[in-house]
């Protein structure tokens, strides 16, 4: 009987790290004033900056005074617009 270096739970695992970390290849970035910056910080700069619009909609529009949760609702808004445009960046 000749032992094996590795037993199959381990080759197994090494073998998933390996494809998983196949998608590694890079990230990607944006260059402002000659320096590199993540899309994810430019995405979340977008979200951020659609949770502040909505909420001066809906406070020049009155729907403010009937709206519960309205940090819920423009946090929502917020994470809805980074993520969508996460996701035409990398056009999943």
């Amino acid at each position: 009987m000749s032992a094996s270096l590795l037993d199959a739970p381990t080759r197994l695992a090494v073998v998933l790290l390996a494809g998983l970390s196949s998608g590694c290849a890079g990230a990607p970035s944006t260059t402002v004033a000659g320096a590199y910056f993540p899309a994810w910080l430019v995405c979340a700069l977008i979200g951020a900056l659609a949770a502040v619009l909505a909420r001066v909609i809906f406070v020049a529009t009155g729907l403010a005074q009937t709206l519960p949760l309205q940090l819920l609702v423009c946090v929502s808004a917020g994470m809805l617009c980074g993520a969508m445009a996460w996701a035409l960046w990398i056009r999943w």
